[in-house]
């Protein structure tokens, strides 16, 4: 299950989410279903494990006991590990108590309320290291307890309860609490943890009727539904030709088909591919669940791209490092396809055996079926003792991270260390993670020694992402060259594309315009995530071909896009295909009518269809499934402003505040109300609060210090903007700003200096140009 942490409430709120931008008015379909679901898939059925048993055996047994045997169960005295033995565990103050009652198991915990009250433990989840327990509520509803069984031998500090979110306290107001839409199994966990998963929510009922063909990752989960397959074996075994039925009946070929082989040629240490790899359908199809992503349809099918069925995340700050190590808990989906061993056409299956997930061999065995030990085993690579851990290629390539608490996972990117980087991108490094006593000048100085200033030398694609991350102007043009370059890996062209949005300058559109035909929907999916933001021609020229892509996320953010583009300006062959395509997005979006996220989009295609009724309709029942969410209340509060009530939208905000006092988006909001209403005063309170409880928004900042200004305190305008600049030193806003209030408070060289830099900075932009020439005159 996907605990969420607090860093990433927003993320996870929108994950899925498209935020539609609100300049036009297109049809808005009525919701409806739909499918997306290939022709074989349509003519076969789940049959169980049991029925590829006699054929599999072998495959059978390496798969009984493996983590996707075990990824979920009734609870009973065969599945349960946890001691519930009528013990207590105390979490901040919060005395649990685990026992039996007529065989079935509990829990006397804190409820949905905050009062203590005794739940009933329906399923355990997953069993190494750890192991979960839901409870089941009105609605068909799951919820996952926070605190979990350490499931790990007592002498490596198992065989103990602890809390996911140790020394937090997580109060029952928390969009993370145990009963809320985070923790929830129907939307969180179920796909993943149990095969041919139908979450089935209905949004009039306000009710589940989640169903399974089997309760874990079985075999059809990977290999599609089985019937098919069945009637071959069958028919061949009375004496039909193999051919009778196209592939064997299978949904897809999880095989190879190209007799490929790993091989040596004579000078080289490193193993290539026999053939290149033509198909990526096994890496798309483990990342179904080896990936952070949300469903976009509930009607998976086997085979094609993930982004047919699933919105991934690209390697985004919050979830991923600069340099692309994984921060958050974000599987492996993101972190492989950087790597030069998904470049080289290695796929899951050959370091994992597929039934039992474990690797074929353990240690430096496994590197060295492909990388020569007579070179990689020795001192002269590794320069460590090769009986300690500085040897292995596991600790230097693919070092550890724990998450929730005690599972460490390994970082799939497979990359060299660079302790070089380190202070610089604020990167962890392999070298000082083992050696933590010691500075990663330290570090570095040995890899100069050992391996030559070259590899220093060599620029890494996190030094632009880290610049792009913050706004660096020269950052634009290498994320331009990194995009566009076809030799590096699609995850790093994709994010490097995503940072575009930062780079309005034309360069930036030409390339979106270029690449918004590549043959990789990874790519095609991110020119789209950066040209919903730009100006209307170009989201026309971008997004009307991509109504007719090949893979749903596509179409569904190309439709996204084109509801900013008024309607006249698309052409009138496109409309309605853009009509049709919205209606998929409709589809789309009810899958999740259960989360919040749904209903703020449908307030956002209301209102840009003029149905303002339905629109604040839409984001009243986001705030209702989750009051913690921001943007519902920001949102329904400008909806008022559009319709002169803005006495009913500061109300919206006030009432967020009661309950989150500190949220800076909502202060953020208020403030400006404040000003619409000509109370000065009161908009600076909030304006301040604003900028103080979020420093890293550079916008908060700066619209207070404007506020400073206006009120006629240009010393404590320029105070704040100095502080802001010490944050964002290429922000616009805040250097403009410093140049013009300089100006106006008569220091002529202290505008004079910022009017350099916007020049410097943003050499295309006329006005900065304008305003030095005035300085200087």
């Amino acid at each position: 299950m996907r605990i969420v942490p607090k860093v990433l409430l927003a993320a996870a709120l929108s994950a899925g989410t498209m935020t539609l931008l609100m300049h036009c008015n297109p049809a808005l379909p009525e919701a409806g279903s739909g499918a997306v679901t290939s022709g074989k898939e349509l003519q076969a059925e789940y049959c169980g494990r049991e029925s590829c048993r006699d054929c599999h055996e072998k495959e059978y047994n390496l798969f009984l006991g493996s983590d996707h045997d075990m990824a979920m169960d009734t609870a009973t005295a065969e599945t349960v590990l946890g001691n519930f033995n009528d013990v207590t565990f105390t979490h901040l103050g919060v005395t649990s108590r685990f026992y039996t009652s007529g065989g079935r198991y509990y829990v006397h915990t804190e409820g949905p309320d905050g009062e203590m009250d005794d739940f009933e433990i329906s399923h355990v989840f997953a069993i190494r290291p750890l192991q979960q327990y839901l409870v089941a509520f009105p609605g068909g509803r799951y919820q996952c307890l926070p605190i979990c069984w350490d499931t790990r031998p007592a002498e490596e500090g198992g065989q103990r309860w602890f809390h996911i979110y140790q020394d937090e306290r997580i109060p029952p107001d928390d969009l993370l609490y145990w009963t809320r839409v985070t923790q929830n199994w129907n939307y969180m966990c179920a796909e993943c943890h149990s095969t041919h998963v139908k979450k089935n929510y209905s949004h009039k009922r306000k009710s589940y009727h989640t169903t399974w063909s089997e309760i874990d990752v079985s075999c059809e989960a990977c290999h599609g539904p089985g019937s098919r397959h069945i009637d071959w074996a069958e028919r061949v075994e009375a004496g039909s030709s193999p051919d009778i039925i196209p592939d064997m009946g299978l949904v897809i070929r999880l095989k190879d088909t190209d007799n490929a082989t790993w091989v040596f040629d004579p000078d080289s240490v490193t193993a290539r591919r026999s053939v290149p790899r033509r198909s990526d359908e096994l890496v798309q199809m483990c990342s179904r669940c080896h990936s952070r992503r949300a469903v976009i349809t509930e009607d998976y099918y086997h085979g094609g791209s993930l982004l047919n069925t699933h919105w991934p995340s690209l390697l985004e700050e919050d979830l991923y490092f600069a340099d692309g190590q994984i921060l958050e808990e974000v599987y492996v989906y993101g972190s492989f396809l950087q790597s030069k061993m998904y470049m080289a056409g290695v796929v899951c299956k050959d370091c994992h055996e597929p039934h039992s997930g474990k690797v074929f061999v353990q240690g430096n065995a496994l590197c060295y079926r492909c990388h020569m030990a007579s070179e990689y085993a020795g001192r002269e690579h590794h320069f460590h003792d090769p009986a300690g851990e500085g040897a292995s290629c596991f600790e230097c390539h693919m070092h550890e991270r724990t998450y929730m608490v005690l599972d460490p996972r390994r970082d799939h990117s497979i990359r060299i260390p660079r302790p070089d980087l380190s202070d610089r991108l604020g990167t962890p490094n392999a070298c000082n993670q083992c050696h933590d006593d010691k500075s990663t000048r330290w570090a570095t100085q040995y890899l100069r020694e050992w391996y030559g200033q070259d590899l220093l030398d060599e620029e890494h694609y996190g030094e632009t992402f880290w610049a792009g991350r913050n706004r660096h102007p020269e950052a634009g043009e290498s994320l331009i060259r990194l995009a566009g370059d076809r030799a590096q890996p699609p995850m790093v062209r994709a994010t490097a594309i995503s940072l575009l949005g930062n780079y309005p300058e034309a360069s930036a559109t030409d390339l979106l315009l270029r690449i918004s035909t590549d043959s990789d929907p990874l790519i095609r999916h991110a020119v789209m995530t950066v040209a919903q933001y730009r100006e209307p021609e170009v989201i026309r020229d971008i997004a009307v071909p991509r109504l007719r892509d090949s893979v749903l996320l596509v179409r569904l953010m190309a439709a996204n896009a084109l509801t900013a583009v008024p309607r006249q300006m698309i052409p009138p062959a496109s409309r309605e295909r853009l009509k049709s395509v919205l209606e998929e997005y409709n589809v789309s979006l009810m899958i999740n009518a259960d989360h919040p996220s749904t209903h703020l989009n449908f307030g956002n295609l209301y209102l840009n269809a003029g149905q303002l009724e339905k629109a604040e309709a839409s984001y009243r029942e986001a705030i209702e499934i989750e009051p913690a969410l921001v943007a519902p209340y920001i949102n329904l509060a400008d909806l008022y402003r559009r319709m002169d009530r803005d006495d009913e939208g500061e109300a919206v905000l006030k009432s967020a505040l009661e309950k989150y006092p500190d949220l800076a988006p909502i202060h953020y909001s208020l403030g400006l109300l404040k000003v619409r209403q000509g109370e000065n005063d009161g908009a600076l309170t909030h304006l301040e609060q604003a900028a103080r409880l979020d420093p890293g928004d550079p916008q908060y900042s700066y619209v207070y210090a404007i506020g400073l200004n206006s009120q006629g305190k240009p010393g404590e305008a320029l105070e704040v903007l100095g502080n802001a600049l010490d944050r964002h030193p290429y922000d616009r806003n805040i250097l403009y700003s410093l140049a013009t209030i300089s100006m106006e408070s008569g220091n002529g060289d202290r505008a004079l200096e910022y009017a350099l830099k916007l020049v410097e900075y943003y050499p295309e932009d006329p006005g900065y140009r304008q305003l030095l020439t005035i300085l200087s005159d």
